[in-house]
């Protein structure tokens, strides 16, 4: 089921996403920074970065790729992001854009950030007649139906006539979603959201009180928007709450979230300009401007952000390791 922005459906507190969960564990573990580059970055494959703090970010291995792309209908990486799987062993798994044009999503797992299993090419919109891309994929895993929620952004030619043209070459995308257990089988795919514009790079944020928001990119271009808003979200698949007031400036792409200091921080890609923006919130609806403190790496783009026992981001260090990747 999906609802449209007008409606109004209020926030529930998730058990999944306690408040002490939040504020206390893995609290001193440093957070990585996965990202793809400018220029021929999109082809260069997966870089990361380390920050102790929220803001000042340390380039890994010099800017060498992590993960070269090898999968998909371009073999580009664009829009990295990286989530941990269920289980006391289970792997870091990381998503990511195969190709401008396509019906896939790339996939590959890891317990340490440095080996990765052989690359795949998901096909998650591959039964939809019609569909034109799959952006910047992102999951969270759904405690209630004990799956992972995969989702991206999708044109669909001959889906929503009424917001057709108002963003650039003919896009108009919407959030689909699929879910999933082991990444074999899936569910197959559907409208995650529909706020009756295009919308791209959604992420979902928990607030310091463990209720659970959206975060949305309006993609309309004529008149130009471009900027973040947020929903309140009852679970992953909804309902959904209303829209709020854009948060930040437009021309600004691929949000990003992370618990600092008992605040949710919300970190945003100045594309246009090649540099970095970010706000903190307590609430998901008053913000205060942080960007002046980010020191982000030269050249970074879109990514995710995802928290790791200090072991493993030390790891990093000693760099990449080759890989078949097929």
């Amino acid at each position: 089921m999906t609802f449209t922005r007008r409606t109004a459906i209020a926030a529930l507190t998730l058990p999944l996403l306690t408040p002490r969960a939040l504020a206390v564990t893995r609290a001193l573990d440093p957070l990585v920074f996965a990202y793809f580059g400018t220029g021929k970055g999109e082809a260069a494959g997966l870089k990361l970065a380390i920050s102790d703090d929220g803001f000042t970010f340390r380039e890994q291995a010099g800017g060498h790729s992590f993960l070269q792309p090898q999968v998909g209908e371009s073999r580009l990486m664009r829009d990295p992001f990286l989530f941990r799987g269920q289980g006391r062993d289970a792997p870091w798994h990381m998503l990511w854009t195969t190709a401008w044009e396509g019906v896939t999503i790339g996939h590959a797992t890891s317990h340490d950030l440095r080996h990765w299993s052989p690359q795949r090419a998901l096909p998650v919109m591959a039964g939809v007649a019609g569909t034109r891309n799959c952006w910047a994929p992102e999951a969270i895993w759904d405690a209630r139906r004990r799956r992972f929620v995969l989702f991206w952004s999708s044109t669909v030619a001959g889906r929503f006539a009424e917001t057709a043209g108002t963003s650039e070459s003919g896009y108009n995308h919407r959030l689909w979603y699929v879910t999933t257990r082991d990444f074999v089988t899936f569910d197959p795919p559907a409208v995650l959201y529909d706020p009756g514009f295009s919308v791209i790079d959604g992420t979902f944020a928990p607030a310091p009180d463990g209720s659970l928001h959206l975060i949305v990119k309006d993609e309309t271009v004529q008149p130009p928007r471009k900027y973040l808003q947020t929903a309140s979200a009852v679970a992953p698949t909804g309902p959904f709450g209303m829209l709020s007031a854009p948060f930040t400036p437009p021309w600004v792409e691929g949000p990003m979230t992370a618990q600092v200091d008992g605040e949710t921080i919300c970190y945003w890609d100045v594309y246009r300009d090649g540099r970095w923006g970010a706000a903190a919130t307590r609430d998901f609806r008053t913000w205060r401007d942080v960007g002046d403190r980010l020191s982000m790496p030269t050249g970074a783009r879109h990514g995710s952000l995802i928290r790791v026992p200090r072991r493993v981001a030390e790891g990093l260090a000693q760099g990449p390791v080759p890989t078949s990747g097929r």
